[in-house]
């Protein structure tokens, strides 16, 4: 390899996609908040920023509030919640009534970003249900359906667009549509669309949610500035100043909200989008194809890449899988192991997601049925705008290489 490095772990981050120091010399430095030129400037280049990152969404620019990053949004939505079961409860010791248990719902798939808020909840009564995914690891209709029908004081939901291990597709539209019509009144539906942005279709207004997180650092954007979108304005649990429509308090990072707009622009548009997915489909052909020829691989779940399986779905809005994404495990080769021995050969691979690298349980594997074996030997591929036939071709020797000599 002559030292020359390749990257496959655009799930965890991506490199930036364009020379952002033009746009970061032309930014103003003032406070956004402050009542001077320098001031005003900035707030101007923030509302810019807004208006063109709700343009691509197709969302009012109101309904879009700038934090830092993807899990900062999550938590800001989920730890809302317990002000809710204050009033709750408030409401029931006034009455005199017994006190039932707050119930929410979200997935055994989400990112930690999502999981531990919902353990804080849980710490302060709230009961939580998870829906198991499907065997390709996406959760339908009918499964969060059924254990939301057993929650009779469920009232907030969260389930995740696109999964950041396997990039399985949850069929968010019919969850919602399917939770809705059970309970029509009262309910909260968020989704974690970190993965989703730039990569599959995103449809805020015919999705029926009522909030998405998102993050600029995986289109190729900055880190440290993400998107909150809310359908209505919410009450958070963490007040400061009037930043934000008063939702989020700080001076703003006006620089990193210009970055995330130009980002948005180049690959959340909905022709960009489609331009780029369909390159993205051709080149994760070539590597599912290519895993299915190694012996000592299993693709988790086996049927990706099944033609056959996933003929019902149609578009990029109906996709089972983000062809961003894949996972595969190499039988005998703990996945630690064979990312070490990739690393050391050129590429950079991940086992999963950033912010659980510590833990060795792959909950996400297990929970779509994975054998514990098995998922102990998955390693993440995830490939990016930039990704060539070439970067593949070679990953995929250096793959072969490594059960050759493991």
């Amino acid at each position: 390899m002559n030292g020359r490095r390749i990257y496959f772990d655009f799930a965890a981050s991506s490199p930036q996609a364009f020379n952002g120091e033009a746009v970061l010399k032309d930014a103003p430095f003032g406070n956004p908040s402050s009542a001077h030129a320098e001031g005003r400037l900035a707030k101007n280049a923030l509302s810019q920023a807004r208006a063109r990152c709700a343009r691509a969404l197709g969302v009012p620019e109101k309904t879009l509030y700038f934090t830092s990053g993807g899990s900062e949004s999550n938590s800001i939505v989920i730890l809302s919640q317990l002000l809710h079961f204050t009033t709750h409860f408030r409401v029931k010791e006034e009455e005199g009534g017994k006190q039932k248990k707050v119930e929410c719902l979200t997935s055994a798939i989400e990112h930690p970003s999502v999981l531990r808020p919902f353990e804080t909840l849980e710490r302060f009564g709230a009961r939580i249900n998870y829906a198991r995914p499907a065997s390709f690891g996406g959760v339908l209709a009918e499964s969060a359906l059924k254990v939301f029908s057993g929650a009779p004081g469920c009232r907030f939901v969260s389930i995740q667009a696109v999964n950041n291990e396997t990039g399985a597709c949850s069929d968010i539209k019919g969850i919602t549509a399917a939770l809705r019509r059970a309970r029509p009144e009262g309910l909260f539906i968020h989704s974690d669309c970190v993965q989703a942005l730039g990569k599959t279709c995103v449809n805020l207004t015919g999705s029926g949610i009522d909030a998405a997180s998102f993050s600029a650092h995986k289109i190729g954007g900055p880190r440290g500035i993400g998107l909150l979108y809310l359908k209505k304005p919410l009450e958070p649990l963490v007040k400061g100043g009037v930043q934000e429509m008063g939702l989020r308090g700080g001076t703003e990072n006006t620089a990193g909200a210009l970055l995330f707009a130009e980002c948005m622009e180049l690959y959340a548009t909905k022709e960009n989008l489609l331009r780029e997915y369909k390159a993205a489909e051709i080149r994760m052909e070539r590597l599912v194809l290519g895993l299915r020829s190694i012996k000592r691989c299993v693709l988790t779940p086996h049927f990706r890449g099944d033609k056959t399986y996933e003929a019902r779905y149609e578009g990029v809005e109906g996709a089972l899988f983000s062809p961003y994404i894949v996972s595969a495990a190499f039988e005998g080769i703990p996945g630690p192991v064979m990312a070490r021995f990739l690393d050391g050969a050129g590429f950079a691979v991940s086992t999963g997601a950033a912010c659980s690298q510590a833990g060795a349980e792959r909950k996400v594997l297990l929970a779509m049925g994975v054998d514990e074996k098995t998922a102990s030997c998955a390693v993440r591929f995830s490939q990016g705008y930039t990704t060539t036939n070439e970067e593949i071709d070679l990953l995929l020797n250096a793959i072969e290489d490594a059960c050759a000599s493991i």
